[in-house]
């Protein structure tokens, strides 16, 4: 049936179904102040939506130019659409479905870096947003700058009219307002980094003192980064997920999103003059800090998350939501929220046992398909941000750590490559054959293990492998594991945690 509908366009949008919401302003007059890099599922489904509901309710030139990094399929599945996609909201009581307007253009980097460069250097661009995850960043975790020595960022330097990193384009597209007279962009970053907007202003300082010191200076004193705090469940959208989107609109649709109902934007008001969207008007705050929040949803959202991650894929869990219903682990991460607690401040006006109790209904939305794997990838990059700094903060206070060590000592696991079974796991990380190859060699000894893995100081710096607690707590958990596999280990820290 689904093969004989026509496919969603800005020609065939009139002929989608009754109950479907559509753009609420006309398309052909809008113009594009935004350029966005890194087309994946997460902007479609949150920066977007704000875009579009701020659009229907005032005019303004805040079309997005969509940014392809690597691959060409998000704009061969788009760009036949018109720009035009289908969002899927669900929840437990039902799905609804939307047609977003906002996206004009999508472009494929390596194809043509030239014509990214050229749209990002228009003087209609205002703002150059990104979400290109933290490994897109080429940053040394470590310490925080650029890594000059990654091949992606020396061909940058070597070729500046034909980058490949997010870096390299900012700064050649910002090279070009410079020589043509024409204020610079605003950077948003919305990628789970704390202090997001100082992390891409360093490295773009990084980047361009490499190429000209007097670029360097032109952008740190006119340009603008500001800080965000992203959040939104968005699920990779599945081949049921299509269906449904062609059920529900009568329009087959090649590039729909799934996203749970809620959302947050936490945007800093730091901006090159007046040149923004009004995003506060649908629901985005607008602060003077966005540290506090930023804070709160790294380490209660995204490093509960990561734990379940691990904790659950290893349990035979294939979703979050599948791993929360289990009662052990639902336990775990409540008890693992005790650790983090006592050491974030709290963001003005809220509450953390109340976000974390809408934190644990919002993973226990069956609607919601969020699996295991897709959250376990590249945990390399995401571990120093979302449990290895709350860490650091609970040695300091001299607070025990069993639960943060276990989702840690989770990792360890995954990361070795083979399941609880003997069967091979399917990593996705950086660093994925550098760890497999770590653990292989250390042997079968859990101690021998976990020191080879805290010497990888990319990933742990030189102060965690070389504190006794953490190593102690480390070795415990992971031992823990191997005896008595994922859920044994999550009941035994459950059963000491409720002591």
């Amino acid at each position: 049936m689904t093969a004989t509908l026509p496919r969603l366009s800005a020609s065939t949008l009139a002929a989608a179904q009754a109950e479907t919401q559509r753009p609420a302003y006309d398309r052909d007059r809008l113009g594009t102040g935004i350029v966005h890099l890194g087309l994946g599922a997460f902007v479609r489904a949150h920066q977007a939506l704000y875009t579009e509901d701020l659009l229907a309710t005032e005019p303004g030139d805040w079309g997005m130019v969509g940014v392809s990094l690597q691959r060409p399929d998000q704009r061969d599945r788009l760009m036949p659409q018109d720009g035009l996609y289908t969002t899927l909201q669900r929840d437990p009581s039902g799905l609804s479905a939307r047609v977003v307007g906002c996206l004009r253009s999508v472009l494929v980097a390596p194809e043509d870096p030239s014509a990214v460069i050229d749209a990002m250097g228009s003087p209609d661009t205002r703002i150059v947003s990104l979400t290109v995850t933290e490994k897109g960043y080429c940053i040394d975790p470590a310490t925080g700058r650029l890594q000059q020595q990654h091949p992606d960022i020396r061909h940058d330097l070597e070729h500046p009219d034909a980058p490949r990193t997010a870096v390299g384009f900012i700064v050649a597209a910002l090279e070009r307002r410079r020589a043509a007279g024409l204020a610079p962009f605003t950077v948003l970053c919305c990628d789970n980094l704390p202090s997001n907007g100082d992390v891409v202003a360093t490295l773009v300082s990084d980047f361009a003192a490499l190429r000209d010191d007097r670029l360097a200076n032109w952008i740190e004193t006119n340009a603008a980064f500001p800080s965000t705090m992203v959040d939104r469940i968005v699920p990779a959208t599945t081949p049921d997920d299509l269906t449904e989107a062609t059920r529900l609109t009568g329009l087959t649709d090649a590039a729909a999103v799934v996203h749970e109902p809620y959302r947050q934007w936490v945007i800093e008001d730091r901006f090159v003059g007046d040149a923004r969207p009004r995003w506060e008007r649908v629901g985005a705050e607008i602060v003077g800090d966005v540290a506090p929040y930023e804070h709160m949803k790294l380490r209660l959202l995204n490093g509960s998350h990561s734990a379940l991650a691990y904790l659950g894929y290893l349990s035979g869990h294939e979703t979050i939501a599948d791993t929360v219903a289990d009662p052990v682990l639902r336990t775990f991460v409540e008890r693992l929220w005790r650790e983090i607690v006592p050491v974030v401040p709290p963001p003005p006006g809220t509450d953390l046992a109340s976000y974390t109790r809408a934190l644990l209904e919002r993973y226990s939305n069956p609607a919601i398909r969020h699996r295991t794997w897709q959250i376990a990838m590249d945990g390399s990059q995401k571990l120093p941000q979302r449990l290895l700094a709350t860490i650091r903060e609970r040695l300091t206070r001299e607070l025990p750590l069993p639960g943060l060590a276990l989702a840690v000592a989770g990792w360890m696991r995954y990361v070795g490559g083979v399941d609880e079974h003997g069967r091979e796991i399917d990593v996705r990380d950086p660093l994925a054959a550098r760890l497999r190859d770590t653990l292989d060699k250390a042997g079968g000894d859990p101690q021998a293990r976990v020191r080879a893995v805290l010497g990888i100081e990319a990933i742990f710096g030189d102060d965690l492998a070389r504190d006794p607690r953490f190593e102690s707590a480390l070795i415990a958990a992971y031992a823990s594991l191997l005896a008595r596999g994922a859920r044994g280990a999550a009941a035994d820290f459950n059963s000491h945690a409720g002591a």
